[in-house]
């Protein structure tokens, strides 16, 4: 199971905008993109270059895979899937991304950031339905419930996260802060994914 491991602002600077890979650190004063809005690497010349088409596109892709930290076999099956449901391809692919549990424990603010999320349920400290389930990609549907284990180091992690994050969770999930459990009430939309991507874009690289 492979996680990327490098330098999560450099990411951001390249991408050119917040992908909110650091947690805490990306809402405050040190946030590369506002230090640092250049790309990555030796700046030589301060010119603009203008992107072809093909490189819009990656840039596209490359921006939902580091937000949702999957690498490209497993994108490409994310797509894969995606192309089989019935309905807008580029849709089915960002709403198969958020039905992933670590990014349900991230949404729900039982983490610091999606790096931290995925180690919580790496660990052991999230449950489905009561059960452990320890798979960053299991994908939660309507009518689950998330927990943390009856441990006092899980339910104290999570109340950390959820004192210094204090976020807003989305409309599809429900989330009770004093027993620490979040319920799936229904499906994301695609309105209710907060990053700003152009899917079609993804969808006209990925179908080369």
């Amino acid at each position: 199971m492979g996680r990327y491991i490098g330098p999560k602002c450099k990411l951001c600077r390249r991408a050119g905008e917040q992908l909110y890979l650091r947690g805490t650190r990306c809402y405050s004063a040190k946030c590369a993109i506002a230090r640092r809005p250049t790309p990555p690497g030796m700046q030589r010349v301060k010119r603009r270059r203008r992107l072809t088409e093909y490189a819009i596109r990656l840039r596209e892709k490359q921006k939902v895979k580091r937000h949702y930290g999957v690498f490209e076999r497993q994108f490409r099956r994310y797509f894969e899937e995606a192309d089989r449901l019935p309905g807008n391809t580029g849709e089915n692919l960002l709403i198969l991304l958020e039905r992933r549990l670590d990014n349900v424990v991230a949404r729900a603010g039982f983490a610091m950031g999606p790096a931290h999320a995925r180690q919580l349920v790496v660990h052991g400290h999230i449950t489905v339905n009561g059960r452990k389930v320890d798979i960053p990609s299991y994908q939660v549907s309507p009518g689950d419930v998330i927990g943390v284990r009856d441990r006092e180091t899980s339910k104290k992690l999570v109340k950390e996260a959820l004192e210094t994050m204090r976020t807003s969770p989305p409309s599809w999930l429900q989330v009770d802060s004093e027993n620490l459990i979040a319920k799936v009430v229904n499906m994301p939309t695609r309105d209710e994914v907060p990053i700003p991507v152009k899917e079609q874009l993804i969808v006209e690289f990925c179908s080369r």
